[in-house]
């Protein structure tokens, strides 16, 4: 009997062993047990170097459990990015101005919809690469503390308040609602105290006290775990207080995890792990470095960094137990997402590549700028303008650029409007449009813009014809034809069209090009791998090989009003796939040109500022004012305001309308010119929500997210992270536009604000007010609640924003609006915690930052209440 036993036992075993894996007891492909138990079995299956290679962003396949190759790099700052067709929506620096994070909500839904789409479709076709996953590396709440930084359009202001408010929005949008399955993850980002220089970032080290931190970096962070439950955190670049942060235990563990009880996995910044050793000298090895951040808790490397783990094991950096927590976290958001889960248990598997771009969402597009333009001046109700105008002037270098609606980490529209195109659909029949470039953004640059669409055509349509071959010779008949209404693709790692593979093809795009003005072109193709561009048949470019990216140009001059038969042939062979077909106008006399323009019009609409191609991340930009992405000047660019003052010098009213990620000093402007609006990068349909703002289509009703300075000279050293002087919450000096500042068609008055006279530090606070419209036009109003200690014993800030909410009013209506303050709303920063301490606070409720001359004239009304009782500290 004990023989048989024996043998049974061996037969048993030998089975076990030779049977495959799948026909095993597979606990982590089981979707009813818990994701923890899940993950651990898959993680004790797998070899260390199976392991390690989960730990960075390009995670290798494992065949052997059906894992397949993924990707963790993907953006969705303000729309899907570099990953075909998408809804671009403001920059976030617009969406910030909205003050509408139930708004925003709404985007972030929308946003994930079409990651959700994308994703479907390129697993559907067997297709893994970079940009097509559901790991989102935003948003970017980190504060914009100084104007100067390139990368602040990216974010939601300078206030911590209305940051975590945003944050939280965009998180929960992107992650969903779903009780067991991820929409997609949120990634909060840079964790946790970065704001430039770009140029210093890979080696800077910030050093701040611990007030700053608890007030001002890090509130939106832990709004964003504690509330949003966001599922994923990137950690920055730089040193905080001599420690990278990501090889900072107290900031990734002790803090994030320990203290905020995050559940998720924190991703470094592409590189970030390699400055660990090379930028901050802080280890005197990439193994060291690698290990110091997996035992601070960085998961996952964005880069390769991770990949000297197994050395870093074998000198004792670190254990494979260090390992095992790192990749069982990783697995855990990947079946979250149920990436290992049978397809009709996942909601979001339905999702089709349909809602990409679609109508509802360009819709949603246009309400999302309209809510974000910001009215600084309207002198003698210079606007809204009548769309029975005799003539129009329409100038400027923004007034019909595509690059500068979109903002940087952008996806691609399939179709866009510029201010010109809108502004020529909306007024009437009868009235002239003219148009006149008038000079460039900045003196001395010669940087192309992608043409726009209006200026190319093919079949009767804005664009050119494309004609997409699956192979590189452009032989036989294309796959796909197309008409594509600009040329302007980044398609690494993507298939640019159904059916494609992301190598191996070839396009030919064939149409008119339609000039504008008179002058010396150069026309410029920039491509990864071949092109090559014919004018008129002849060949103009010649860069047919295989090549990383390169931009290649000609000289030409060409007349206005001329039409020329235009073709472009690219073909992608391997790596990288990037084609872009661009020009500049090279004419000494654009100015002129201008004033012979506005001297022929009735009202002059002037579209300048700036533009993503001179401000942003870590960027050469070889102009006057401009370092490295980031901004040694503030002031709006030279040229520019010398055109102004040409125009002024007409007689002529001038509008003038910034298209801009940051603040500028346009004090000139203010001084001198009758209306002025902020549009900031206001996406696909900026130009129809300008135009609708300029004509009264729409009342403006969006507020600045930041403080518009009049001067750096206002400003400490860039390179300074402590608060003082900086933001509304801690600048004394006298701003050109405050922060929450923002004017409307309409007017509205603030009465009978209502609250208790004294209550318990403990006790939460109902703040009341009633709200009227006391103008001649519907509108929308941000009413705002600051908060102010009174004689407090510790530092403070001037006011701070604690609440917020937008609301429509018809003319003469009135409405009650209520606010509700939590302890943490009324604390202070002392002892290095948060505590709500007893004392006098002043509320003020208003549509502006309050100061003395906005309350004696009623747009804000104020409250003191007395706080008694004990310290109460915040958690």
């Amino acid at each position: 009997m004990k023989k048989n036993n024996l043998i049974l036992i061996i037969l048993l075993s030998f089975i076990l062993v030779t049977v495959p894996v799948s026909a095993q007891n597979e606990a982590y492909k089981n979707p009813d047990l818990p994701v923890k138990e899940r993950a651990h079995d898959l993680v004790s299956r797998m070899t260390l170097e199976e392991k390690i290679s989960q730990m960075m962003n390009e995670a290798e396949a494992i065949p052997r459990f059906d894992i397949p190759y993924y990707n963790w790099w993907n953006e969705g700052l303000h729309g899907v990015a570099r990953t075909g067709v998408a809804t671009v929506f403001p920059q976030a620096i617009g969406l910030a101005a909205t003050f509408n994070d139930s708004l925003l909500y709404n985007v972030a839904t929308v946003i994930s919809d079409e990651f959700r789409a994308k994703y479907n479709a390129y697993i559907k076709d067997k297709k893994r690469n970079s940009y097509v996953g559901l790991t989102v590396w935003s948003p970017n709440i980190n504060i914009f503390r100084d104007p100067r930084w390139g990368r602040g359009q990216e974010t939601y202001g300078e206030d911590p308040f209305l940051t975590s408010r945003m944050g939280v929005a965009f998180v929960k949008g992107l992650q969903g609602t779903d009780p067991v399955y991820l929409k997609t993850v949120a990634t909060p980002k840079h964790y946790l105290v970065h704001s430039g220089p770009e140029p210093l970032r890979h080696t800077f080290n910030a050093e701040i006290d611990e007030t700053d931190f608890l007030d001002t970096y890090a509130p939106a962070f832990e709004a964003c775990v504690k509330e949003g439950k966001a599922y994923s955190i990137m950690s920055a670049y730089n040193s905080l207080r001599g420690v990278p942060i990501s090889a900072s235990k107290y900031l990734l563990t002790d803090l994030l995890r320990d203290k905020w009880r995050f559940e998720g996995y924190v991703v470094s910044d592409c590189g970030a792990i390699d400055d660990i050793c090379l930028g901050h000298k802080y280890t005197s090895s990439l193994e060291e470095a690698a290990a110091s951040a997996v035992k601070a808790g960085c998961e996952l490397n964005c880069g390769n960094t991770y990949s000297h783990l197994k050395e870093a094991i074998d000198k004792g950096f670190l254990t494979e137990k260090d390992i095992d927590i790192a990749v069982e976290r990783l697995m855990e958001a990947r079946i979250r997402l149920g990436m290992f889960d049978p397809e009709n248990l996942v909601p979001f598997n339905n999702i089709s590549p349909s809602v990409n771009d679609a109508p509802e969402h360009r819709q949603l597009s246009i309400r999302v700028a309209e809510e974000s333009i910001v009215l600084l001046k309207n002198e003698n109700n210079t606007l809204p303008l009548k769309t029975d105008i005799k003539t129009i002037a329409v100038l400027g270098p923004n007034a019909d650029n595509p690059d500068v609606m979109y903002g940087n980490y952008n996806g691609t529209p399939s179709k866009y409007t510029t201010p010109l195109q809108r502004i020529k659909n909306i007024v009437s029949a009868d009235t002239k449009v003219l148009y006149a470039l008038g000079s460039d953004c900045v003196s001395g640059q010669t940087t192309p813009g992608v043409i726009p669409n209006n200026f190319l055509l093919s079949e009767n349509k804005n664009g050119l014809k494309g004609e997409y071959f699956p192979n590189l010779n452009l032989e036989g008949n294309p796959a796909v034809t197309r008409v594509d209404s600009i040329i302007d693709f980044n398609w690494d790692g993507i298939v640019p069209a159904p059916d494609f593979s992301v190598d191996n093809y070839s396009v030919r795009w064939t149409g008119k090009l339609i000039i504008p003005e008179t002058g010396r072109y150069k026309l410029s193709v920039t491509g990864d791998d071949g092109f090559r561009l014919y004018l008129d048949d002849s060949l103009v470019i010649n860069s047919w090989l295989e090549h990383a990216p390169v931009t290649e140009s000609c000289l030409i001059d060409l007349q206005k009003g001329s039409v020329h038969k235009i073709k472009l042939e690219y073909f992608q062979m391997a790596g990288g796939a990037s084609i872009r077909f661009a020009w500049y106008v090279d004419n000494k006399n654009l100015l002129q040109e201008a004033i012979d323009v506005a001297k022929k019009s009735d009202v002059i609409i002037y579209f300048g500022g700036i533009s993503p191609l001179l401000e942003g991340e870590e960027m050469s930009v070889p102009y006057e004012g401009f370092s490295g992405g980031d901004r040694t000047s503030i002031n709006l660019p030279t040229v520019q305001e010398n055109l102004l003052k040409e125009l002024k010098a007409t007689g002529k009213p001038v509008i003038f309308v910034m298209l801009n990620g940051s603040a500028l000093a346009v004090n000139w402007a203010n001084e001198n010119l009758p209306a002025i609006l902020e549009a900031w990068y206001p996406g696909q349909e900026g130009g129809t929500a300008i135009a609708n703002v300029l004509f009264g289509k729409y009342n403006p009703a969006g507020r600045l997210p930041v403080t518009f300075y009049k001067s750096v000279d206002q400003l400490p050293p860039f390179e300074d992270y402590n608060m003082k002087d900086r933001t509304y919450r801690y600048f004394n000096g006298d701003p050109l536009y405050p922060f929450g500042y923002g004017l409307s068609y309409t007017s509205f008055s603030y009465s009978n604000l209502k609250v208790g006279s004294s209550m318990k530090t403990s006790d939460k606070v109902t703040v009341k007010v009633k709200i009227k419209n006391t103008g001649n036009m519907d509108g929308d109003e941000v009413a705002q609640l600051y908060v102010k200690h009174l004689n407090a014993p510790v530092p403070v800030p001037i006011y701070s924003l604690e609440g917020f909410k937008r609301i429509h009013l018809k003319k003469g209506e009135e409405r009650i609006v209520e606010f509700k303050l939590a302890p943490e709303n009324l604390s202070v920063i002392t002892g290095n915690k948060k505590v709500v301490i007893p004392g006098e606070i002043e509320l003020v409720v208003g549509g502006l930052l309050p100061d003395k001359t906005q309350i004696e004239k009623h747009k804000n009304v104020t409250a003191t209440i007395k706080l008694k009782g004990d310290n109460i500290e915040v958690e």
